[in-house]
């Protein structure tokens, strides 16, 4: 296959050339580049060297399309977008793109994609492109869905080091927006908005009873003793669905589980703990996979802690920033029929009681009657910014 360059919006795709390698061994000592791109660490001269020979020595076989991205008009490098395992028999490949430290906040990965894209379909008359990235990476994930792909689901990781799954999608000839199309997911949605969220680190959320001040922070290891000792409590058995028995490796799973959840943007798990900062309950706050403005919650306290106000006071405040941050409308409350502590907790939090649905709940194997309450974002306007009851609405710090 033989080289080409491309111009459009503003940049140049060209092959990369020697003379890059000073600029590339610069952009790769990024932290976020190191962080997301599988590559040598720690990144040298030579490094540069052998990645610029090995991708002109793809485009001689065919098998990849790597380009250097570059301002049309100062020719500075600005980062790369390739296409890899180009399959002419299947008409597919798979995409991969970075941006320099330097060029970015200024759109070049999506311009770039797209671009590269266009030309895939034209020129090399593929019919389809493929993209994956570790969950978590949500630069990335604007890029892609920016310039059309549709993210499809997600993979079990190969490599643990860079997260359990990875995010997978795919773009078809015609789903490539124009070059001065804003294109899906663009700023001001609730896709970008997640993704600021989501791909900072887990933030604390502060909550107040009459009493005491609580904090909403991440589960840790040094948390996973009192997590045991709550699951295993008769109580939290009779009404969850935790393991039974539940052990340390449960709680070690569950850890992993949260931080899971967090970087795929699926679910915010926290610890209640008191002041001092010990374990005293747990709270989810799950996103559904169909609905993107609903939720629901689930939570559990320790049983040292329990009539203390704590868990209404975690709820609101969770509730809040669910509102305030994620951009929700709904968040539902569902208990088995006969939970009334958690009820208690629901009602008090402000959530309104709405019915009770016949067999809703899979509870150890058999179906079970459940209460469904919920919050709606107006709710919380009507009451002055903050949930009925007891619990206040909380304060976040990053």
């Amino acid at each position: 296959m033989d080289p080409v360059e491309i111009t459009e919006a503003g940049l140049t795709l060209r092959p990369w050339r020697p003379t890059d390698a000073d600029d590339l061994h610069r952009a790769c000592q990024d932290p976020e580049i190191q962080r997301w791109i599988d590559f040598p660490r720690p990144y040298r001269p030579q490094d540069a060297q052998r990645f610029i020979a090995g991708r002109t020595r793809q485009w001689a076989e065919g098998t990849a399309a790597a380009f250097a991205v570059c301002d049309a008009a100062a020719g500075r490098l600005l980062g790369t977008c390739d296409l890899q395992g180009i399959d002419q028999g299947r008409q597919l490949s798979e995409i991969g793109y970075w941006t320099a430290p330097w060029a970015r906040g200024q759109g070049v990965a999506v311009r770039a994609v797209r671009a590269l894209a266009r030309w895939s379909f034209t020129e090399l008359n593929l019919r389809r492109l493929l993209w994956n990235s570790p969950a978590g990476n949500y630069p990335a994930r604007l890029v892609a869905l920016r310039a059309g792909f549709r993210i499809e689901g997600r993979l079990r990781a190969a490599d643990p080091a860079r997260g359990s799954y990875e995010w997978f999608g795919s773009l078809l000839p015609g789903e490539v927006p124009a070059p001065d199309e804003i294109g899906p997911a663009g700023p001001g949605t609730l896709e970008a908005r997640r993704a600021a969220v989501f791909g900072r680190p887990q933030p604390t959320i502060f909550a107040s009873t009459p009493r005491r001040e609580l904090r909403l922070r991440p589960l840790e290891e040094r948390d996973l003793a009192a997590l045991v000792i709550t699951c295993q409590a008769p109580e939290t058995l009779r009404w969850t669905t935790v393991p039974d028995p539940y052990d340390r490796s449960a709680a070690e799973s569950f850890l992993i589980h949260c931080q899971d959840c967090w970087a795929g943007g699926t679910a915010a798990n926290y610890v209640i703990a008191d002041e001092q900062d010990h374990y005293a309950g747990s709270i989810d706050l799950r996103l559904s996979p169909t609905d993107p403005l609903l939720a629901d919650v689930g939570f559990m306290t320790a049983p040292h802690a329990r009539g203390r106000g704590y868990q209404t006071a975690a709820l609101a405040a969770l509730a809040t920033w669910g509102f305030a941050t994620l951009g929700l409308a709904r968040i539902e409350w569902r208990a088995n029929v006969g939970n009334l502590a958690s009820r208690r907790v629901a009602e008090r939090a402000g959530f309104t009681m709405e019915g009770t649905a016949r067999g809703l709940l899979n509870h150890r194997g058999t179906r079970a009657d459940a209460w469904i309450g919920a919050l709606l974002a107006e709710d919380l306007a009507t009451a002055g910014g903050a949930a009925r009851g007891n619990g206040r609405p909380g304060r976040v710090t990053a």
